[in-house]
């Protein structure tokens, strides 16, 4: 039977460092607090707890991921988060979503909730116009694996596929929000990195969007 993302299961409490939790680091301010959407096993809630010193609040779907959560001291319910929130208005500082947006039924509705609750909103996503996706889509004419992570197309949460392209112009056209940077994930060639910051809907596999609100 093939392995499947759609259920996440936290029992065993496995660990991950993700190679956009640097970025999110640095972007997050001292003492801020946050809002961390789909956090899972609380990894990185735990980092910007123990490296920010934050207000950490979380909301993660999965139940076992829920009483990890707990388990390490954080604060974290359980829920969907492409429904309403229950929260404030700008009751946080930030908030973040970080490679989960291209797995809810209603993504659209989650951006609009993390506008209204937060000042600031850190998205990152898997842009499906990267060039090895198009490659594969090209020359075998299937669902490209690099995108799913290795799963399949039948077995992975992964139901909205979308370029950082189409999520600019989502931004642009449907919320009140600019987008300060879009961060890159560098690499150690000089001339990838150079690919990376010029054509970054081409090169970027993962991005990882910072964006305000107009007027605050």
């Amino acid at each position: 039977m093939s392995k499947d993302n759609r259920n996440y299961d936290f029992t065993e409490g496995f660990s991950e460092i993700r190679n956009e939790y640097d970025i999110i680091l640095n972007i997050i301010k001292e003492g801020s607090s946050v809002l961390d959407l789909g956090c899972g096993n609380g990894d990185l809630l735990y980092l910007l707890k123990k490296q920010k010193n934050i207000v950490d609040f979380g909301v993660e779907i999965s139940e076992s991921g829920v009483l990890f959560c707990k388990g390490r001291g954080l604060n974290v319910i359980q829920g969907s988060i492409d429904k309403p929130l229950p929260f404030s208005d700008n009751q946080f500082d930030y908030s973040i979503c970080n490679v989960t947006i291209q797995m809810l039924l209603y993504p659209e509705i989650l951006i609009s909730e993390m506008q209204r609750v937060s000042k600031e909103l850190i998205i990152s996503f898997p842009n499906f116009a990267y060039f090895k996706n198009r490659l594969e889509l090209l020359f075998f004419g299937r669902m490209p694996q690099k995108q799913l992570f290795g799963y399949n197309w039948y077995n992975t949460g992964h139901i909205h596929q979308f370029s950082l392209k189409d999520f600019i112009i989502f931004i642009n056209e449907s919320t009140n929000l600019k987008i300060i940077e879009v961060h890159h994930l560098k690499t150690k060639n000089k001339i990838k990195n150079t690919l990376l910051f010029n054509f970054e809907n081409l090169f970027q596999q993962i991005p990882i969007v910072h964006l305000k609100k107009y007027g605050k």
